[in-house]
């Protein structure tokens, strides 16, 4: 396994431990919106992270990678945004972006399914 397929499982395995904590607070620390947001954020932190996990752990090729790249991207943008939105009162005008990347990084990953 290449280093940079392992920084991406390691983020992945990561990003599921910080979507635990997180779910737990907006189930028990948070109300409303950002409860809701918050919420969102853990399920797709913890479903990307996952993901990330599995699809990274083989050896894999070049695209395969580039999705990994995406997938984390995407994450970093799409929860990042909501928790900023939930903690600092930032908008959340990176979701959408966030959003396109996580798409684009699935997409890819059916291509790269299809290949081989």
């Amino acid at each position: 396994m290449s280093a940079a397929a392992r920084a991406l499982a390691a983020a992945g395995a990561l990003a599921c431990g910080l979507a635990v904590a997180l779910g737990a607070y907006a189930s028990h620390g948070l109300d409303g919106e950002n409860a809701r947001r918050a919420g969102l954020a853990a399920l797709f932190a913890f479903g990307h992270g996952l993901a990330l996990q599995v699809l990274l752990r083989a050896d894999v090729g070049r695209l395969r990678l580039a999705a990994g790249v995406a997938l984390l991207a995407g994450l970093l943008l799409f929860a990042g945004s909501l928790c900023g939105a939930v903690f600092f009162g930032w908008p959340t005008a990176l979701a959408p972006a966030g959003g396109l990347l996580l798409m684009l990084g699935w997409l890819i990953i059916a291509v790269d399914t299809l290949r081989r």
